[in-house]
């Protein structure tokens, strides 16, 4: 036989010896050093001939110590798949041109401090600044033709839009901040009494001039959607920013011309995020619809649809009784695509629009977010209890994988298994959610459980291992040899509008029911060891771990992340006092509610739990001050505690280092106080 023939046996070998080893080597359990292994995928956009999606990866930069992201396409057959820009940070929003040729995007370039609308041309080549901004860039959106893009845009410090070029923009000294709207400060974006509200320009792709659109007086202009025609330009409305103290915001309409004058084709109450979508035949738009200020916080945001030319909005899915979270309509304009909340998942399905019909395209096991259609065809964001989120196609009555950016990682990792857990709480109402189990669990035995709670309360925990969600930190704290819980409390979304509602007004109440009542229920089963339970949680989470340590001494040790035990004390500091004036009244009004919903403050002597609070020094969500008041209390009345502050960091940490270390200090203070079986 010839050397050469043998080369082919050869390689085949060594791939399946290479193959065989890996297969064969042992998995390790996940570790807080994982941060700097995982990326993270988001905004996925399939290009309007739906050959290609266009998506961005995120992954955490050890040396610099920041998250840096990168425009990636995949092909929709999923055998090509390439990188479109270096890795930055804070790139972000990728958009297809309407005939394909370009991706814009937003990025901070080399001798600016701003982010800049960003211009790439995906046959090659390095991208492009369309603007020298001042101020902020907010969203952004391509005419029909291609020749122009409609942006949101607020002006800098000294009321410019633009800078006088295109070079690197001078430090200026602060300037006094002048407050005078009643929602005042927001969580990343800081004191909002700039005096500029966003507005909506006219950019013109070849000469890159802006223009402003509107003649608006004093109203904030966000959230821009083009029609489909080119004639008309969709966008949200408000005199504050957000929403106004009604807790409404108004969809109008422009016709696309510099100086044109708005029309308010309705106010609805705000959602959570704002979204706007045309019908392929520019007759009508597509939204999402809040609740009253006073059940803000428990909102199930309806999908809703206006008539382009006015009239009554009305709901695309009359009997759903469910949280739309994104949304697109298909090509044909019968059918909307959506992605739904549904009892522990995130699913994928189609409305009829003739009836309001609704079909599942994805199951009950995983979850489906950030919805797109170009081409005929439908992406969208997937993951599952063993799977980070990752790009796939939509089609067929399920879903097909396009990339695998986390899977040699994950390949490599021993997860813990996780089941479904449900149960009766006090009063009768059954409850639902997971037990994540430690990788190499043994039945029988009884393990050191966490109870680890979600934030909110409107939301849920989910079929996901996207890194930031509450499965992957149960799974981070199972890997230290702990049997964890998460429980869909009430006040959570996925189960209705009543289930979410029911503790309006009554925080910390049915809440802390809901979740004894669960640990009853892991203790009863034997698969938790009732003399080592932990308790914690990051923001809502946070506040019902001081909650429950006030109310039960079963904990031995708690976590309070981004948590306030006195929320009489969070009146006017953080970025809430719509819902509090709604929901609870003022204080002054009714200061006996208020220090009802104060108890782990007011009651700190009966906490006899070692906790640890953490939070960021930025954050105006849940301000650090309410760990600093809990720290105090327990500090005073001689309770283990400890309190971390993380320079700079908001209500989401951004610093990869610091998301490494508060994990191993959660870690560690469970540790001690409970011990692990690994």
């Amino acid at each position: 036989m010839h050397a050469q023939s043998l080369r082919p046996l050869t390689a085949c070998l060594a791939l399946l010896v290479a193959l065989t080893a890996v297969a064969e080597a042992p998995r390790r359990p996940l570790a807080p050093d994982d941060f700097y292994r995982l990326q993270v995928l988001s905004e996925p956009r399939v290009s309007p001939d739906g050959r290609w999606v266009a998506y961005v990866v995120t992954a955490n930069d050890r040396d610099a110590d920041e998250a840096r992201s990168a425009l990636w396409m995949v092909s929709w057959d999923g055998k090509d798949r390439l990188p479109l820009t270096r890795p930055a940070a804070g790139t972000r929003a990728p958009r297809w041109s309407p005939d394909g040729r370009y991706l814009a995007f937003v990025a901070t370039p080399a001798g600016s401090d701003k982010p800049q609308l960003m211009l790439l041309d995906r046959r090659g080549g390095e991208p492009v600044a369309l603007t020298a901004l001042a101020g902020d860039l907010g969203a952004f959106d391509w005419a029909p033709d291609g020749r122009r893009l409609v942006l949101a845009v607020q002006a800098g410090e000294d009321g410019t839009v633009e800078s006088a070029d295109r070079g690197a923009v001078a430090a200026r000294p602060p300037r006094p901040i002048v407050v005078e709207a009643l929602h005042f400060k927001q969580d990343e974006e800081g004191y909002l009494g700039t005096g500029h509200p966003r507005r909506l320009y006219l950019l013109d792709v070849a000469s890159r001039r802006l223009e402003r659109l509107t003649r608006g007086a004093g109203e904030e202009e966000d959230t821009p959607a083009w029609s489909p025609d080119g004639t008309r330009i969709a966008f949200v409305q408000t005199h504050e920013h957000g929403l106004d103290d009604d807790g409404r915001q108004g969809i109008a309409v422009v016709d696309v011309h510099a100086g044109s004058e708005p029309r308010v084709l309705t106010r609805l109450y705000a959602p959570g995020t704002q979204q706007l979508a045309w019908r392929p035949d520019s007759s009508e738009i597509a939204c999402l619809e809040g609740l009253e200020p006073r059940l803000s916080s428990y909102a199930a945001d309806r999908l809703m649809r206006i008539p382009a030319a006015g009239g009554v909005a009305r709901p695309a899915a009359p009997r759903l009784d469910r949280a739309v979270s994104s949304y697109a309509y298909a090509p044909d304009g019968a059918v909307m695509l959506a992605t739904i909340e549904d009892d522990g998942a995130m699913v994928a399905a189609r409305i009829a629009l003739d009836d309001g019909s609704v079909e599942r395209l994805t199951g009950a096991d995983g979850t489906a977010y950030a919805i797109s259609v170009g081409g005929g065809h439908v992406a969208a964001l997937t993951a599952a209890d063993a799977a980070t989120d990752e790009v796939a196609a939509l089609e067929g009555g399920g879903s097909r994988r396009l990339t695998a950016h986390n899977d040699e990682f994950l390949a490599g990792i021993e997860l813990g298994a996780v089941e479904p857990l449900a149960f009766k709480s006090r009063d009768g109402t059954e409850i639902h959610g997971f037990v994540v189990k430690p990788p190499g669990y043994v039945a029988g035995r009884r393990y050191p459980t966490l109870l680890w709670i979600h934030g909110g309360p409107n939301g849920q925990d989910e079929h996901s291992l996207a890194v930031e969600s509450y499965q992957f930190k149960r799974q981070l704290l199972a890997a230290g040899g702990y049997l964890v819980v998460g429980i869909n409390y009430r006040g959570s979304t996925g189960r209705g509008a009543a289930f979410a509602q029911s503790i309006a007004a009554d925080w910390g109440h049915k809440e802390v029911e809901d979740l004894l009542a669960g640990m009853d229920a892991v203790v009863a089963r034997g698969l938790a060891d009732p003399e080592r339970l932990g308790i914690g949680g990051w923001s809502y989470g946070g506040i019902l771990t001081d909650y429950t340590i006030a109310s039960d001494h079963r904990f031995k040790a708690a976590v309070s992340g981004a948590g306030s035990g006195n929320q009489l004390g969070m009146y006017g500091i953080d970025q809430y006092i719509g819902q509090y004036n709604a929901e609870l009244g003022p204080p002054w009004r009714n200061p006996s509610l208020w220090l009802k919903v104060s108890y782990p403050f007011f009651h700190a002597d009966r906490i006899r739990t070692p906790t640890l609070f953490m939070g960021g020094d930025k954050d105006f969500n849940v301000p650090i001050g309410g760990g600093e008041q809990m720290y105090q209390a327990l500090r005073t009345l001689g309770v283990p505690t400890q309190l971390v502050v993380y320079p700079g960091q908001y209500h989401g940490f951004t610093r990869p280092s610091f998301l490494k270390d508060r994990a191993e200090r959660i870690l560690a203070w469970y540790g001690r106080y409970l011990g692990a079986s690994r």
